[in-house]
């Protein structure tokens, strides 16, 4: 049996820890050749290795891709290494701050237009000329705080919704040349972020996250990796505009339905995905 993205090329931005690089694995074994992406300090040339070690094929390019002149760089060693890009996975962000808006630090929204909103501009402006001679498509990092209002959030949440109009924009525009556009909005995944040891959460809040979610737990990065990777796939060929929401139930809840779920719902599932950096992409760093 074929693997889902057999001869496909990606692009996956944020592509060293977390989500991203359980992303970066799961295509590769399902035979992309995928062009990891990331800061200089991430450990980007270590997934590269990683994703080899296993059997996959993958290049690393370390850079600020939030400038136009590296977005187009991303998308050039593409081209130039695999001949092609069929996939372009917006999924690097950043999760500086929680706080009410009175005290929400104007460094922090700064930081957050600058890695949330602005690399998905500069990226998806980058390769859409690509795309549209592959017939390829886009999945961007939605958030479950892109959809509800979440105290103390707010702003996060505003620069996930403008992801979600973003990518359903472009889907509308882009369908006349082949090209799709979807977007996945994960809820409390397994991260750096949800952990108040290396996140901005506080143990409260961690414990209220759990609580609000009616399968009473965290999801996996390799749990979300699998939305990407069918949204990603041929089989989502009639998919465009669409936002699947990977956040155990959240936004549909009301209360602290997770106490209430049955113990078998709230163990994690093991995964296939050889991840190391789950922990790691912590927010503190400034760029």
């Amino acid at each position: 049996m074929s693997k889902r993205l057999e001869g496909k090329v990606a692009i996956v931005t944020g592509g060293a820890t977390g989500i991203g690089e359980a992303i970066c694995k799961k295509f590769a074994s399902e035979g992309a050749k995928v062009v990891v992406t990331g800061f200089p300090e991430d450990p980007v040339d270590e997934v590269v290795q990683e994703i080899t070690k296993a059997g996959g094929t993958a290049v690393a390019f370390a850079a600020d891709i939030s400038m136009e002149v590296n977005a187009k760089r991303c998308v050039e060693l593409a081209v130039s290494k695999y001949g092609k890009l069929d996939i372009l996975v917006n999924n690097a962000g950043v999760f500086p701050e929680v706080n009410t808006l009175a005290d929400y630090t104007e460094a922090a929204f700064e930081y957050m237009l600058k890695n949330n909103v602005k690399t998905a501009f500069q990226m998806s402006k980058a390769a859409l000329p690509e795309l549209q001679k592959t017939k390829g498509n886009i999945v961007s990092a939605g958030s479950e705080a892109g959809m509800i209002g979440i105290a103390q959030n707010a702003p996060y949440g505003g620069t996930k919704g403008f992801i979600h109009a973003f990518m359903k924009g472009l889907a509308v525009e882009q369908a006349q040349f082949g090209v799709r556009c979807n977007i996945v909005g994960p809820g409390p995944i397994d991260t750096a972020w949800t952990h108040s040891s290396t996140g901005p959460m506080d143990k409260k809040m961690v414990k209220t996250m759990k609580s609000a979610t009616p399968m009473g737990r965290r999801g996996t990065p390799e749990e979300v990796a699998n939305v990407y990777l069918f949204l990603a796939s041929d089989e989502a060929s009639y998919v465009t505009g669409a936002l699947y929401m990977v956040d155990g139930g959240i936004t549909v809840a009301k209360g602290p339905v997770g106490e209430q779920a049955d113990s078998d719902m709230k163990d994690e599932p093991e995964g296939e995905l050889n991840l190391k950096h789950s922990k790691e992409g912590h927010t503190s760093i400034r760029r």
